[in-house]
């Protein structure tokens, strides 16, 4: 296998250099007394065409060679334009010359890039992270993106997998719509392990909207929506190369190949490994702290851009083979599979994915445009987990038709289509076989009112036709109003329903020993009623100076009333069931959010959170399960002045204060009902020896603070009492990792 994609990448390579055109490179620099310093935002564009660049904030730039002319033209304003005979590929520094002859007043600005940052201009509660927050953390893939965002928890799912769960507003990541570049991505088969199927170093930015989303992605969204935008062969660097080694035996590689084809064609080639083959096994529970796992994904992005008219079109496909093996330490599936003496587990997933995506926007009517989307997916998973087997098949076909543009004048616009998707499931749980497809066909329309100084919304409602749920409206609504330049005043309010695929969004349950029970009914979702809840919010920032530093507060209130929602019940020990909820069912999440620059470098973000999650189990209301009712969460980021060579230093410390948890009661420990408070702290330092090159270190869990027995009969993994899933805490304890970037 491995033979084979070296064999693709080669040729790959092959036909990249036969068809590419040089690339330039190079840095626009400027004088101060005796200092160098970058000049960010400098143009740089062939002589007599239309292509062009400008220089980043390090002052370099990429631009590929014209075969039209050799001459290359350097502007900003207040500079003297210097016209560049381009002779050779060679990355050269050129000096601009301060323009004395103009009467213009200097003016300073000087304030730090957020990576992270809350949108003070968007009608809906938007965060808007870049790839720079990504790099604080180790960052392997998506389901670690969000180390060091406080709307965002990270938590383990059990203690079997080594999967990392995500929640927002007090809810699992299924109430979540996450997206890939706005087309639903992490949903039914792909929802325990999806989010480990996007590499950290694909993404080149990440927008998490609370509450309600847009009614054009769907109707699914409940608690909010996460859009990833991986990086794109037009803007992304020719060569990325990222290779990362961990204390606990994972290593990866991470490599992206860019190439211009023609003048409007570009291509990219992403390819990632990971493996991790060591057993580790620090608690000495005899089973792996986390699993043995091999997985090689393969991206191909294909991107056509002609601005002159007006069209833009994407196309990729990606391949995905991922395999994890767990249990027992001393397992060996060769010999142990089916085994009744010793536990162990197999997860086996390929899944195939393609995308196509056409932009026109009319070269006439810039605020007029079209937009296709279509998105197939394939994605099975052969695994077993002990004795039991759990294998699913999931096809998914998706395509959005959109139209843009305005009422009376830009100030009014909207946005209308049609949405068609497929979605067919076929599942076996211990030899018992569920099928069924899903059809939906849905229109919406959403009318966007912008007022940046008063008041601006944001209303769309969208009709649907599903075969299993019938047809239904969803409304969403999202106001904002400035009270003045500095405070902005959110509300939102909006509907959502989802379809519950109860297996595939919690399988850790076959990581215990648990008897399953499933309330049968009339409906084709394992009998079970759909999902369906309102979402209300608000939302108050305020940008204002605390000790003469630029500060936000940002204060967040949230509650989700479900009208339906398939309840899990891991109450009774040994049984774990699937009904419908009969009474209640509520999330109210509050948070503050406390930013300052300390300093242009230096930049400190505090939060805290609390989720009441209240259920109406069978045996009374209850806050749900390993849901933390508070969180605390502190990040400082220091990042040093860049230097003419391009060298930095950058340091972040985040630590995450997670509160106590109900613990829903078991033979051995029967008074332990409540997990005890903790702090984890991550820490990561990384050198930057030039706009190419970085290597970065850091550690994970500094306190060493792990979770005591966190398998309940571990010793006894046959009997019916034998759980993994109760899991509050780490598992594994301090890490260490080592990571090295380079590009070109």
């Amino acid at each position: 296998m491995f033979k084979n994609i070296t064999i693709y990448i080669t040729f790959f390579l092959y036909v990249f250099n036969l068809s590419a055109q040089k690339l330039i490179q190079g840095k626009i620099v400027h004088k101060v007394k005796s200092e160098t310093l970058a000049l960010e935002g400098a143009n740089v564009y062939w002589k007599n065409t239309n292509v062009g660049t400008i220089t980043d904030e390090s002052g370099d730039f990429n631009i590929y060679s014209s075969d039209k002319t050799n001459k290359l033209i350097i502007s900003f304003l207040g500079f003297i334009t210097d016209t560049l005979t381009i002779s050779s590929d060679k990355k050269f520094v050129h000096f601009l010359t301060e323009d004395l002859t103009t009467n213009l007043d200097e003016v300073s600005l000087v304030d730090r890039k957020k990576s992270s940052k809350l949108s003070f201009t968007a009608n809906q509660n938007l965060i808007l992270v870049d790839q720079s927050e990504l790099l604080k953390a180790a960052c392997c893939n998506l389901s670690e993106s969000f180390e060091t965002n406080p709307s965002i928890d990270v938590n383990f799912s059990d203690a079997i997998t080594g999967t990392k769960q995500i929640n927002m507003l007090g809810l699992k990541s299924p109430y979540i719509l996450i997206s890939e570049e706005n087309i639903p991505m992490i949903r039914g088969a792909s929802q325990a392990f999806g989010l480990t199927f996007t590499p950290g170093t694909w993404v080149e930015s990440i927008q998490v909207s609370k509450g309600t989303g847009s009614v054009i992605n769907g109707f699914e969204s409940i608690a909010g929506q996460i859009n990833t935008e991986l990086k794109k062969p037009f803007t992304d660097v020719p060569f990325f190369l990222n290779l990362f080694v961990s204390g606990n035996g994972r290593l990866e590689l991470n490599s992206h190949f860019n190439r211009k084809l023609s003048s409007k064609w570009n291509t990219g080639l992403y390819v990632h490994l990971n493996q991790r083959n060591q057993k580790v096994n620090n608690n000495s529970d005899d089973f792996l702290d986390v699993p043995l796992t091999n997985q090689f994904n393969i991206l191909n992005r294909y991107q056509y851009t002609d601005l002159t008219k007006g069209w833009v079109v994407f196309y990729n496909w990606r391949v995905l083979n991922d395999k994890k093996q767990t249990g027992q330490v001393s397992f060996d599936p060769n010999y142990d599979r089916n085994s009744s003496q010793i536990w162990g587990g197999e997860i086996d997933t390929k899944r195939f994915d393609s995308a196509l995506k056409i932009g026109y926007v009319f070269p006439e009517y810039p605020y007029k445009s079209f937009g296709f989307q279509a998105a197939y997916s394939n994605h099975n998973q052969e695994s077993y987990f002990g004795l039991r087997k759990y294998d699913i098949n999931h096809k998914s076909f998706y395509t959005n038709l959109l139209f843009n543009s305005i009422l009376n004048n830009t100030n009014n616009k909207f946005k209308s289509g049609l949405n068609l998707s497929v979605d067919s499931y076929d599942e076996n749980i211990e030899n018992t076989n569920y099928s069924r497809t899903d059809r939906n066909f849905g229109t919406f329309f959403e009318w966007n009112h912008a007022d940046i100084e008063k008041l601006s919304w944001t209303a769309g409602v969208r009709l649907d036709f599903n075969n299993n749920i019938g047809a239904f409206i969803t409304p969403r609504l999202h106001l904002r109003y400035a009270i003045d330049s500095s405070t902005i005043l959110r509300i939102s309010s909006g509907s959502g329903r989802k379809a519950a695929n109860i297996f595939a969004e919690n399988q850790s349950l076959f990581a215990t020993n648990r008897k399953i029970f499933v309330d049968k009914g009339e409906n084709p979702f394992y009998g079970l009623l759909p999902e369906r809840a309102w979402n209300y919010g608000t939302s108050i920032s305020r940008n204002f100076k605390f000790l003469n530093k630029n500060s936000t507060l940002v204060i967040d209130y949230y509650i989700t009333d479900f009208i339906n929602q398939v309840i899990v019940d891991y109450e009774k020990e040994g049984v774990v069931s699937f009904y419908n909820l009969d009474g209640n069912s509520s999330s109210k999440s509050f948070q503050v959010t406390f930013d300052v620059n300390i300093s242009p470098q230096l930049e400190l973000i505090t939060s805290y959170k609390n989720d009441k999650v209240l259920i109406d189990y069978r045996d009374g209301r209850k806050q749900k399960q390993l849901v933390p009712e508070n969180r605390f969460f502190f990040n400082l980021s220091w990042n040093s002045i860049k230097n003419v060579k391009n060298q930095q230093w950058k340091y972040d410390l985040t630590t995450n204060g997670v509160g106590s948890q109900r613990i829903v009661e078991n033979s051995i420990n029967p008074n332990f009902n409540q997990s005890p408070s903790f702090s984890l702290i991550n820490t990561q330092l990384t050198r930057v020896f030039s706009s190419s090159s970085e290597i970065y270190i850091g550690i994970e869990n500094i306190g060493n603070y792990t979770q005591k027995n966190p398998i309940i009969f571990e010793n006894e993994p046959f009997n019916n009492k034998f759980d993994s899933s109760q899991v509050w805490a780490p598992i594994f304890g301090r890490m260490f990792y080592l990571g090295l970037r380079y590009k070109i």
